[in-house]
């Protein structure tokens, strides 16, 4: 069996890029939605909502 690999960060270079999937509005399911580094001090994502593609890098985490 072949193990996934998942790209490594190009902002951090330390962590890798982990897909995240969510639900549409009709709860079809949306594969790869969101990509987060995996190395927290780093923060970097990638998200796409209604077709447009946004960079952030998040400031601070929730307890949630």
């Amino acid at each position: 069996m072949e193990k996934e690999a998942f790209p490594a960060c190009l902002k951090c270079s330390n962590g890798v890029m982990l897909p995240l999937s969510d639900y549409g509005r009709e709860g079809a399911p949306i594969m790869y939605k969101a990509w987060v580094c995996s190395n927290p001090d780093c923060g970097f994502s990638i998200r796409i909502d209604n077709g447009e593609v946004s960079f952030s890098i998040v400031r601070e985490y929730t307890t949630k």
